[in-house]
């Protein structure tokens, strides 16, 4: 949100001059006001050259990251296996209906989330902070977590182990970590869960109106909604689709953090977000 503000800001600034510019361009042939000194002028020149330069770069910044696609980065190892710390995700700004920038006011609808989908959202109680998580539950949907097992209006979600066991993130220092494949809606993605921790129950939270329930795929060691509530409509962002990018950067903080080497982390690069 506030790199939001500072883009718009910067947009206002250069816009103004570059409107000023041109306003006061059919003056300097006709009759001639107070005259400036030469620094002054030069001083006026480089300022309108530079707003001529990078009016509109910002521009279609601000209408790219507002409309059509904006960039995150993943901080933390809440959806593991699905994004791993240091991923540079694309989160598709018009999926969930087109909204006005800064107010996040929807004016036009073209869809809603759908269960299973990747979506980033303002945290309800921060709405400074972006999070990212999985649709578990939609408007009116009742949802169960019991014994580490989801359950959607009275049906368990398909939980089977992979064919090969993985080494992502999380899995490499913990041999406590397994991995599984859930089904839910028409996506198939990993989860991890720790056997070393107790499962987090929870039975019959009715989703309300105009609200959503969702949980990150490292369900035991997600921030999500069975601690916090539900996502309203209204701080949606938007859903996530590609990692453009990916970084390695070796840690030790918390056992999914540590993972091998630093750098560039080329096999996750070109992913789609499932």
């Amino acid at each position: 949100m506030d790199f939001a503000f500072a883009l718009f800001g910067g947009l206002v600034i250069t816009g103004g001059v570059v409107l000023w510019d041109r306003l006061q361009r059919p003056k300097e042939t006709g009759f001639k006001g107070k005259e400036t000194t030469g620094t002054d002028s030069r001083t006026a020149g480089i300022v309108i050259e530079y707003a001529r330069a990078f009016f509109p770069v910002i521009l279609v910044v601000f209408v790219l990251r507002s409309f059509i696609v904006e960039p995150f980065r993943i901080p933390s190892g809440s959806m593991l296996p699905s994004l791993y710390i240091g991923d540079f995700i694309l989160v598709s700004k018009f999926s969930y209906g087109i909204r006005l920038p800064l107010v996040n006011q929807k004016v036009f609808s073209i869809g809603t989330p759908k269960r299973g989908e990747v979506m980033v959202f303002r945290y309800p109680h921060d709405e400074k902070t972006n999070f990212i998580k999985r649709v578990v539950g939609l408007p009116g949907d009742i949802v169960d977590y019991k014994n580490k097992r989801l359950r959607v209006n009275g049906n368990v979600v398909n939980q089977a182990k992979p064919d090969e066991e993985g080494t992502e993130q999380g899995m490499l220092s913990n041999n406590q970590v397994r991995k599984y494949i859930e089904h839910l809606g028409k996506s198939s993605h990993g989860i991890l869960l720790d056997a070393s921790l107790g499962s987090r129950d929870m039975t019959r939270i009715v989703v309300p109106p105009d609200h959503y329930f969702v949980m990150g795929d490292n369900r035991d060691h997600s921030n999500d909604s069975r601690f916090w509530g539900f996502v309203p409509e209204k701080n949606i962002v938007g859903r996530a689709f590609f990692v453009w990018f990916s970084w390695d950067s070796k840690k030790d903080d918390h056992f999914w953090n540590d993972y091998i080497g630093g750098g560039a982390n080329w096999p996750r690069i070109g992913n789609s977000i499932d």
